[in-house]
């Protein structure tokens, strides 16, 4: 048991340290500029409503100045005049008012759909990598991926994008109306502007560091979290808690630690301007008011100057208040075209095969095939194998063998390192993978159900199966009375992985798969090892009539599930080392032999057990 812990641990770790692809670093703009090219009239109205909205703001302060200095200041009393400025000034407010509703509509429309269109093209390009992708990269990473970067893209449109539109355009548009108003007095002010420049400079590469690393690092809580949820039952037996809860702290402690670091670099990075902006406003009221008391500036114009100084570093502050956001949208920009630029190992190729599947036989030939994962050592050495159209062969062997290495290079889950694996004499490569797993079905030990209804699981959501083949399939299997007796019947709901239901009920749901689907070569991976000797005596009977007409491949752990195969497979080290009938390997009295024997012992305790527990 100990073993087991220490090995399930080991796997945790080696998913965690997997080797992830790094490439080359792409600005954010430069990433999206495709997609915003699409919704380019979207935007082009967004930068209208937007122009028009930040006139209307920034006209008002202006309307005020021509209130003092030509009305008050001058000892006029044009009431008609100061009631015409506040209509207009309400006027302006209420533009303003609509075009920035408007504005935040239009940006939000194209950057949602942006966001939806990465995400559904990122499933969809997971969905297409190869198993050897899988087996190094923890689910949970990619959990990460699909959500929280794709969430930090979607803030890049909602806060960044609106912030550099808005705020960098109130801020040229200040800028004219300050040197309208008083050209030197403007130039003073522009001193800070380098200043400004030289901080943001200075903060950059050190922020983009530090949003890397809470990324990172909430990518690894993440997976460690999804890890430890899929293997909750085996944390639970051995008593695995509080273990699991000290790596949990280590790696939520250290995400914690990356998150201060985070917001105290971004508090730093705001103050900062805050004080300039003080400095600023201060040196404004001290430099006009000179000029007013010196009747060199008009008392107007100075706070017209006063308020437009407030209002340009205000958009600095939010457009600085947005640099984290940046950062990280720049950070998941990177780490979701990584995962883009990888390509899938196992592709089909240009030039592909082309046959209807129902010419297929369903003759298999393994041609000198030598397979290894990765840069590892060969698990199968100069392997041949013919198998006949609807033969019925089974495989056995103690783990590590290679059984379910032979059976994934048929489904082409992999790609052989040298020989080749034929259909029919047509090389699997050559075969499009989605006519290719139309032609192979497969049956696994621990079948995957989805949260939907029966119906739609045996059917796996394929409308073009129609509810009465699914009716037909299960009965013809013996699983009729089974799902009739559920709440539903075929309607009833499934939870996630068909919790709700037996291993023997998941069994027959997946062997109705094969009879709508009717693959011309079945595949049964160990799919009885789980099962009670009743159930497994449903599946055997679902097998014998799943496996008329076809070629069928069965690996067993338990032998009784091949006894009647027509040629019996043993593998050892990668090898088939013995093959023929049941009898005939029992009479060669080598390896299947001492298989066999040890099954038979294992059967006996087991039954003995059974008579003392009564």
């Amino acid at each position: 048991m100990a073993q087991a812990i220490n090995n399930w641990q080991m796997d945790q770790k080696a998913d965690l340290s997997a080797p992830q692809v790094k490439p080359k670093y792409i600005s954010t703009f430069k990433a999206l500029s495709g997609y915003i090219q699409e919704h380019r009239l979207t935007f082009a109205g967004f930068i209208v409503c937007t122009l028009i909205a930040i006139t209307a703001e920034l006209l008002q302060p202006y309307l005020v100045k021509i209130a003092i200095d030509d009305n008050l200041m001058s000892g006029r009393n044009d009431y008609k005049g100061l009631l015409l400025v506040c209509g207009i000034y309400m006027a302006l407010s209420l533009l303003s008012l609509i075009f920035s509703y408007l504005q935040n509509n239009l940006l939000q429309k194209a950057g949602q759909s942006i966001v939806a269109s990465i995400r559904k093209r990122l499933f969809a390009h997971i969905g297409k990598l190869s198993m050897s992708y899988f087996d190094r990269v923890p689910s949970g990473s990619l959990i990460t991926h699909v959500s929280s970067d794709t969430e930090a893209i979607n803030q890049f449109f909602n806060q960044v994008v609106l912030s550099l539109f808005r705020d960098g355009l109130t801020l040229l548009f200040i800028l004219v109306l300050m040197f309208q108003l008083d050209p030197q007095l403007t130039l003073y002010c522009l001193i800070l502007v380098p200043i400004i420049a030289g901080i943001a400079i200075a903060f950059r590469s050190f922020m983009r560091e530090t949003y890397q690393m809470a990324r990172t690092r909430l990518s690894r809580l993440v997976a460690f979290v999804a890890e430890n949820l899929s293997g909750m039952n085996l944390i639970q037996v051995f008593h695995q808690q509080e273990e699991q809860k000290r790596q949990f702290r280590e790696r939520n402690d250290s995400y914690f630690r990356a998150n201060v670091r985070e917001i105290r670099t971004n508090v730093v990075f705001n103050r900062t301007f805050e004080i300039l902006n003080n400095i600023a406003i201060a040196f404004v009221v001290w430099l006009g008011g000179r000029a007013v008391l010196g009747q060199e500036l008009e008392f107007g114009v100075l706070y017209a100057f006063i308020t437009y100084i407030r209002m340009f570093f205000q958009p600095i502050n939010t457009i600085t208040q947005q640099w984290n956001t940046l950062q990280s949208a720049t950070v998941a920009i990177n780490r979701v075209w990584s995962i883009f630029a990888i390509k899938p190992e196992v592709d089909d190729k240009a030039e592909t095969v082309p046959f209807k599947r129902e010419e297929i036989k369903g003759k298999i030939d393994f041609n000198g095939v030598t397979f290894a994962y990765g840069d590892g050592a060969p698990v199968i050495k100069g392997l041949d194998l013919h198998v006949s159209a609807g033969e019925l062969v089974g495989i056995v062997g103690t783990t590590g063998a290679g059984k379910s290495s032979l059976i994934s290079l048929l489904c082409r889950f992999y790609d052989v390192s040298a020989g080749s694996v034929l259909i029919d004499g047509h090389d699997v490569r050559e075969i499009p993978q989605r006519d290719l797993h139309r032609i192979v079905g497969l049956v696994q030990q621990e079948p995957y159900l989805y949260s939907g209804t029966v119906l739609d699981n045996v059917r796996l959501f394929d409308p073009g199966i129609s509810r009465e083949e699914v009716i037909k399939a299960c009965e013809f299997i013996g699983a009729g009375e089974i799902i009739g007796r559920m709440k539903d019947g075929y309607d009833t709901r499934l939870s996630e992985r068909g919790s709700g239901l037996s291993a023997g009920e998941r069994q027959l749901i997946s062997f109705a798969r094969i009879i709508v689907f009717k693959p011309k070569i079945l595949i049964l991976d160990e799919a009885t090892a789980n099962l009670d000797s009743h159930t497994e005596q449903l599946i055997q009977n679902a097998l014998n009539l799943v496996a008329v007409g076809r070629t069928t491949l069965v690996i067993a752990h338990r032998l009784s599930t091949i006894m009647g195969a027509d040629r019996i497979l043993v593998m050892s080290k990668g090898e088939i080392v013995e093959q023929g009938t049941h009898q005939e390997l029992l009479d060669v009295a080598g390896y299947y032999e001492e298989l066999y024997r040890h099954s038979q012992g294992e059967h006996d305790a087991a039954a003995k057990e059974s008579v003392q527990s009564r």
